[in-house]
């Protein structure tokens, strides 16, 4: 049985290289997965004690700051999230126009652009500025998800897992009412990522207690490790 199921995960990952961009395939987006929660196990216990990948909970901590009139507060919550914004902007700015200043691809060029981030933040030191490590890690992620956003023709996120898990449940109920393989492949997917996510956020909190600001290196590893498998797939 077991023997089955990696024969099966192995055709199934050659069959997606083969059907879409490396980026769109299952081990890559594992990778980004790991580094995902990876970056938000590091700046919950690290940095402050927040998340810097969903803007979910600062929108709502900013509704309720204003609320009860504590208006210097709320706009505080509007750094992250503005970090995002921006992420967003650069990360659609390199898929449109990067090639015309640089001669590498979208992909490579936005992998080095938030490794860069992601080394820099490193070399803060622990005492202080976190509010600049948690723009920065904002930013980081935004970078990642806006720029890959697809798992073999279906839309995922590598730094969040919500939208996952209810696509993931989706695609089970379908196989299991249809009997639809496409589906449960694509359920399995979905729970293959929430996987790396957890595993990269439980790996990120033991590195963080190990080594503190540099453990946010390890993440930028895993982006190296990802755009290699970019490198040769090509």
């Amino acid at each position: 049985m077991i023997r089955e199921l990696f024969r099966l995960r192995h055709h199934w990952e050659r069959s997606e290289l083969r059907q879409n961009s490396v980026w769109e395939s299952l081990p890559f987006g594992m990778s980004l997965a790991i580094a995902g929660g990876f970056l938000d196990s590091y700046t919950y216990v690290g940095r402050g004690g927040v998340f810097c990948n969903a803007q979910t909970g600062n929108l709502v901590l900013l509704g309720i700051a204003a609320a009860q009139g504590k208006f210097h507060e709320s706009f505080a919550y509007l750094f992250p999230v503005t970090a995002f914004v921006c992420g967003v902007i650069v990360a659609e700015t390199i898929k449109t126009n990067g090639g015309k200043f640089f001669r590498i691809d979208w992909p490579y060029l936005t992998l080095i652009f938030e490794i860069a981030v992601l080394i820099a933040i490193g070399l803060i030191p622990d005492t202080g500025a976190n509010r600049l490590v948690t723009l920065s890690a904002s930013f980081a992620a935004s970078l990642q998800v806006s720029s890959f956003n697809r798992l073999a023709n279906s839309g995922f996120s590598s730094t969040m897992c919500t939208g996952n898990l209810r696509m993931a449940v989706r695609s089970a109920h379908s196989a299991f009412v249809t009997r639809s393989k496409d589906d449960l492949r694509a359920s399995v997917r979905y729970c293959l990522i929430i996987l790396a996510f957890v595993v990269g956020a439980g790996v990120g909190a033991a590195a963080t207690h190990a080594l503190g600001a540099r453990a946010i290196w390890l993440s930028a590893a895993l982006l190296a490790f990802a755009m290699g498998l970019l490198y040769l797939k090509r």
